[in-house]
């Protein structure tokens, strides 16, 4: 399965010009700074658009072809669209909104037909229930309340639910976080973890806020002033320079897959494998995460430190070896070193003296020191649990 997009779409100033084909199922993220063109790139493949040249085909379903005069209207795409603000009708308790999804998946496939209404039927066994969804997003205790008694993240959780339960061929989540406040995006961001991890429909994910992505993200598409700089999976996207362009020095380093190994005995740190090095961490949340488990880890540049010999009686826990693979000037006093540990790269920011002084330059052995990692979650299963089938 996949999404194709090409769109061309000129607004005042701003033109959007963007192509792409994208892996479904999975979490996708359109990432950029605020006005780069997430939010008319979704509208475009949402409907809710209409670009001036392009096509967009997911899952050999054509939305859109402006060469043949084609597009689908916005009610007819199957696609779930989540807003910044949930967009719940005031008058139905959370309980009716969700029926009120239900229903409406339930007359586009009466109004399309006997053909219709069989795909329809064979897609639902693959989606989640109500009674899944409600379970998932925890809802249960929120049913016969109004939208004007929850809280911003609560809200949107029902958003969510109720865009799943329409059977959705994709769902669209345009910075659905953006209005909540810190602790209420911490209350929400499990719940998509949750969504990506168990169930098939594909989802993108529109956002400017770089932790939300390296929570969620499977695949990253990177834009800037209407362009798309690159596209890849997120550990490749985090070692590119594009990106350490819009997210700022203090946040560059390398997202990568970690296999939890077991826990220390005397520390109690979780041990977990990356590349051919060995690291121990904090669980955090993740304290029963189990040998063989997979999760995805952060190695801020900044917190590491390169040795041309293995070091010794120093108080940094976690030493890795590896071999300087790349040196870029990283500004006017560091550089940026790309080690390799096994297969896997970290990132190191070094001044030019230090690099001089140890004699850095590719192919060379050292060591790097990692004073810090950050425990980013799980990194999805694969197969998900629930397939939406087509």
């Amino acid at each position: 399965m996949s999404l194709h997009v090409r769109v061309d779409k000129r607004r005042g100033a701003f033109r959007l010009q963007a192509e792409f084909v994208l892996p479904t199922p999975g979490v996708v993220a359109l990432f950029g700074r605020s006005g780069c063109g997430k939010t008319s790139l979704s509208h475009a493949i949402a409907g809710l658009l209409e670009p001036d040249h392009g096509r967009i085909e997911l899952d050999g379903r054509v939305l859109l072809d402006t060469a043949a005069d084609e597009a689908v209207p916005a009610e007819r795409r199957q696609i779930g669209y989540v807003f910044q603000d949930a967009r719940l009708f005031p008058h139905l308790s959370v309980a009716g909104n969700l029926a009120y999804a239900q229903r409406r998946a339930e007359r586009r496939a009466r109004i399309g037909g006997a053909a219709i209404a069989a795909a329809a039927a064979r897609r639902r066994a693959g989606y989640p229930s109500r009674e899944t969804v409600v379970e998932l997003l925890g809802l249960r205790s929120l049913l016969e309340r109004r939208p004007y008694s929850l809280s911003g993240g609560e809200r949107q959780r029902v958003a969510i639910a109720r865009a799943l339960l329409s059977e959705p061929r994709l769902l669209l989540l345009d910075e659905p976080l953006a209005s909540l406040d810190a602790a209420r995006r911490e209350e929400v961001l499990p719940y998509l973890e949750i969504l990506r991890d168990e169930i098939a429909v594909p989802i993108i994910y529109v956002s400017h806020q770089f932790d939300e992505v390296l929570r969620l993200a499977t695949h990253v598409v990177l834009l800037e002033a209407g362009r798309i700089l690159a596209q890849g999976d997120l550990g490749a996207i985090s070692l590119l320079p594009e990106l350490r362009a819009i997210i700022g020095p203090d946040a560059v380093g390398a997202i990568l897959t970690a296999e939890v190994l077991g826990r220390d005995a005397d520390s109690g740190l979780l041990r977990v494998r990356i590349g051919a090095g060995e690291l121990q961490l904090r669980a955090g949340g993740h304290d029963a995460a189990g040998p063989g488990e997979i999760l995805r880890v952060q190695v801020l540049a900044r917190d590491v430190i390169i040795a041309s010999e293995e070091p010794r009686a120093i108080s940094v826990r976690n030493h890795l070896r590896g071999v300087v693979a790349a040196l870029a000037g990283d500004d006017a006093e560091t550089d940026l070193i790309s080690i390799d540990i096994g297969g896997v790269i970290l990132l190191a920011r070094v001044t030019h003296a230090a690099t001089r002084a140890l004699g850095l330059r590719p192919g060379l052995p050292v060591w790097a020191l990692v004073k810090s990692v950050t425990l980013r979650g799980r990194t999805p299963p694969k197969p998900p649990l629930l397939q939406a089938r087509a």
